[in-house]
């Protein structure tokens, strides 16, 4: 189960990557919640979902190198690097720790993402 809910995290970050939202969303319960460490607080999976998708007229390309992944029952914690280039010229890097909690159906209930951005050329 721990194998298939890594691959479950692997292939909702594959959809972002091609800006397949439907499948991002269907791989989500009704519920579920995302937070990152921006401040912000949490949002609900579709104004997340809306917000990539209101930013992604600016993007050239997004990658999600997975570094490492961790898990145990119901829950995978990955580190991984977001190779992110802009249709401007802006290059760089989002290194980031992401907490996905899966429930009993294998839906993803919860992503907690601990990021930092860095442009490229410059040092972490």
């Amino acid at each position: 189960m721990s194998q298939n809910l890594k691959d479950k995290a692997v292939t909702y970050l594959r959809a972002l990557e091609t800006a397949d939202w439907d499948t991002a969303r269907a791989m989500c319960a009704d519920t579920a919640t995302v937070w990152h460490n921006d401040g912000k607080g949490e949002e609900t999976i579709e104004e997340n979902i809306e917000g990539m998708r209101g930013q992604i007229h600016t993007m050239e390309s997004m990658r999600y190198d997975i570094t490492r992944q961790l898990s145990q029952s119901g829950e995978v914690l990955q580190q991984h690097v977001v190779h992110v280039a802009t249709k401007n010229g802006m290059r760089g890097e989002v290194h980031a720790a992401v907490y996905f909690r899966f429930d009993d159906a294998s839906l993803i209930t919860r992503i907690e993402e601990y990021a930092n951005f860095i442009p490229a050329g410059q040092d972490g």
